[in-house]
C-alpha cells in the first residue's frame, strides 16, 4: 500500500460515496501508513468510554472515525469544486499543489 495521500490537514475536502456523500468537512488528522483521514463533522460514531480517574464521567461520547482518503475529494479554495490535485513546480523551484479544473488552474 502507499503512504501518500493527496490532502493535508487543515484541506476542505467533500465526500464523494457512502454515507455522508456531499458532506464537506475540515481534514483534522491524516494517517498515511494506514491511508486514512479524520474529517471534522463526518462519519461519527458512539464510543463508551470508562471513567479513568476518581470524579470523570464516562458513558457514552460520540467521536469522528477515520475514513479512506480515496473517499474524499479536495475543495478547490479559488472555485470551491471539488478537483483532483495536480503538482507544479512554481517559479521558486517549490514544489505546489494545483486545481486540475480546466478554467481554474489555482495554487494552493
Amino acid at each position: 500500500m502507499s503512504n501518500k495521500v493527496h490532502v493535508k490537514t487543515g484541506d476542505t475536502v467533500v465526500v464523494i460515496n457512502g454515507k455522508y456523500r456531499g458532506a464537506k468537512g475540515k481534514v483534522m488528522q491524516v494517517s498515511p501508513s494506514e491511508g486514512k483521514v479524520i474529517v471534522e463533522g463526518i462519519n461519527i460514531v458512539k464510543k463508551h468510554v470508562k471513567p479513568r480517574q476518581m470524579g470523570e464521567p464516562g458513558g457514552i461520547i460520540e467521536a469522528e472515525s477515520a475514513l479512506y482518503a480515496d473517499k474524499v475529494q479536495l475543495v478547490c479554495p479559488k472555485c470551491g469544486r471539488p478537483t483532483r490535485v495536480g503538482h507544479k513546480i512554481d517559479k521558486n523551484g517549490n514544489k505546489v499543489r494545483v486545481c486540475k479544473k480546466a478554467d481554474c488552474n489555482a495554487e494552493f
